[in-house]
Order: structure tokens, then C-alpha cells, then sequence
């Protein structure tokens, strides 16, 4: 039992920390709508530089954005494969929490395989002359819509008369925030991770009170909380509590090291699922020790969290070639590295 409430408190510390961090990515974003179309619009390197560069920010958002770029002739095809690869999806605020400098290390050298992938993509398509982007005529996708987030005058209104789904989310915060202050959640000690996880509730709780109603329902309760709260607390409690129980009662460690080549190719395997979870397995196996680098790498490179979702129902032959593209390049970068030694 020990081992269960041990994970369920870190579970619970890592969805937190997802979930607000989701939530002040979103916000930024909206906060600056419409500036990036002239900011990406130009040559191809700066192309890859600005894809790998939203590809390198927690979350799916960056990701949907370079789909929505992609789909308007922005960007080109290696432009989204880099951002792609670039990307890691929900797992990033996960890695933030368990590794944070391995994480950090991790999303810069994804961003520069993005922008050297991004070139060796176009360049083997133009070579091979492989045509890309022939079901993506879309011609209007919007990325989000206004949001007037720091009115005043309506953040006196809102809590005058207060929503149920505002008070519920207020009083969340404030919970979790004294857990953190009396040290019943997340380190027992003072430290930058407990000062910057109490700094970023502080904000979360800024945000809830002055958005809109429309914002505080369609982006917060809708997509973040509805969507993706329950599913990644669940994929890191069990995930937490796979490893933890196979290091204890299956002797995972041994099998893992004896057959490590065939992690790899099944951590790579697994990353072409275009879900959020399946890879935090091997963020734990990571986090304890149990893999090396080149596994968490590989697997980072090729998964893409939520992010390929939009451009699968707009063209699956282009999702393909990006899948194809994603996966022999992590495989091989994932399987020289291991060989290396790292």
C-alpha cells in the first residue's frame, strides 16, 4: 500500500504541475494570436528554425500550430517534420518535473534535430521527388479565437457574480497551493522546484480569475481539464506504478538490461501512436535508471504527443511520411547513440 499512495501523491504532483503549465502555455498563446503567420512566413531555414522552436514548447499546442501552418502552405513539408521531431507533447511537463535538466538538455537537442531533419527532409523529397501536401487545402483553419484576458472591468464582474466552474477550479488551486506551502505535496524541503511550482499556481489562479467565461470554459474546462487532466493522471499513476512494481516484484531492471536493443525498437514502435501516455513509461524507466538516453531520445524523437492528430484528418498520406520520416531517424540516432554507450 505503501508503494500505491506513494505514486498516487506523485501522480497527483505531476498532473497538477501538467495541467497548470498547459494551462499558462495556452494563455500565452492566445495572448499573442496572429503574430506568428508573419513571424514564419519566409526561407526554409527559417522555416525549421520557428517550427523546431514551437515544436520545442511543452505541450501540443506548438504542434498544432505548425499544422495549422502546414495546412496553409506556411511552412514546408520538412519544416513540419523537424517540428515534429522537435516536439514531445504532454510528457515534456512531465520530464520537467522528474529530470528537469536531462529534460531541459533534451528539448534543445531535439530542436536542433528538428531544424537538421527539417533540411534532410526537404532535400530527400526534392530528390526523390516526393509529392507532400496534396489533401491540404484547407481554407480556413483558425488557430484560436480573441480573447479579451485582461479586462478589468469584466474580472470585477466575474467575480461578483462567479461561475460554478470558476469556483471549483479557485478553490483546486488554492488546496493544492497550501498542499505545496505545508509540504504534503510534492519536495519536503524548500527548493526552486517548490518555489516554481508554487510561483506558476499563483499565476494559474491570476489567469482563472481574469479570463472570460468563454475562455474559462472552451480552453480551460473543455480542452485542458475534460480532455487531457484524467488521461495523464492516470498514464503517470500507472506508469509510476509499473516501474515501481516491477523493480520490486519482476526483476524488471534485469530484463530491461539484457534486452536493451530490444527496448529501444519497441519504445520507438510504441512512440508512432499518436497519443499522450504510452511514452511516460519510458520517461519512468528513464527517471529510474532503467534505460539509457539514447531510449528516451529515440522515443521523443518519433512521438508527438497529441500533434499529429489535426494533420490525420486533414491528409494521411502526408502523416505517414512524417511517421516514416520520424521513426528512421530516431531509431538510428537512438541505436548509434546506445552503441556509443549512451
Amino acid at each position: 500500500m505503501d508503494i500505491f499512495f506513494h505514486n498516487l501523491k506523485h501522480g497527483m504532483m505531476i498532473t497538477l504541475f501538467v495541467f497548470v503549465m498547459m494551462i499558462f502555455v495556452d494563455y500565452i498563446n492566445v495572448l499573442t494570436q496572429g503574430k506568428m503567420n508573419t513571424v514564419v512566413r519566409g526561407g526554409k531555414f527559417r522555416q525549421y528554425i520557428i517550427a523546431s522552436s514551437l515544436g520545442s514548447t511543452p505541450g501540443c499546442l506548438g504542434a498544432f500550430m505548425n499544422v495549422s501552418f502546414y495546412v496553409h502552405g506556411f511552412i514546408s513539408f520538412g519544416a513540419i517534420v523537424g517540428g515534429m521531431i522537435a516536439t514531445s507533447g504532454d510528457e515534456a511537463f512531465v520530464m520537467l518535473v522528474m529530470f528537469p535538466d536531462k529534460a531541459i538538455l533534451l528539448f534543445v537537442i531535439l530542436f536542433f534535430l528538428g531544424i537538421i531533419s527539417g533540411y534532410l527532409a526537404d532535400k530527400t523529397t526534392s530528390i526523390f521527388k516526393i509529392e507532400t501536401c496534396q489533401e491540404c487545402q484547407l481554407s480556413d483553419v483558425h488557430i484560436e479565437e480573441d480573447c479579451r484576458c485582461l479586462n478589468w472591468k469584466e474580472t470585477i464582474e466575474h467575480l461578483k457574480k462567479i461561475s460554478l466552474v470558476r469556483f471549483l477550479f479557485l478553490i483546486l488551486l488554492v488546496v493544492f497551493m497550501y498542499g505545496f506551502i505545508s509540504g504534503l505535496i510534492g519536495p519536503k524541503e524548500w527548493n526552486w522546484i517548490r518555489i516554481t511550482f508554487l510561483i506558476l499556481i499563483v499565476l494559474t489562479i491570476f489567469i482563472v480569475i481574469t479570463v472570460p467565461e468563454h475562455y474559462l470554459e472552451e480552453h480551460i474546462w473543455e480542452h485542458i481539464a475534460k480532455e487531457h487532466l484524467l488521461r495523464i493522471f492516470l498514464w503517470s499513476f500507472g506508469a509510476l506504478l509499473v516501474v515501481d512494481l516491477g523493480l520490486k516484484f519482476w526483476n524488471l531492471e534485469a530484463f530491461v538490461k539484457a534486452h536493451m536493443f530490444w527496448i529501444i525498437l519497441i519504445a520507438s514502435l510504441v512512440a508512432i501512436i499518436p497519443e499522450s501516455g504510452p511514452h511516460l513509461i519510458f520517461v519512468m524507466m528513464f527517471a529510474e535508471g532503467l534505460v539509457p538516453f539514447s531510449v528516451l531520445l529515440a522515443s521523443s524523437i518519433i512521438q508527438d504527443g497529441h500533434g499529429m492528430l489535426p494533420l490525420l484528418s486533414y491528409t494521411i498520406k502526408d502523416s505517414l511520411l512524417i511517421k516514416m520520416f520520424n521513426f528512421i531517424i530516431g531509431l538510428g540516432i537512438g541505436m548509434t547513440l546506445y552503441t556509443f554507450g549512451f
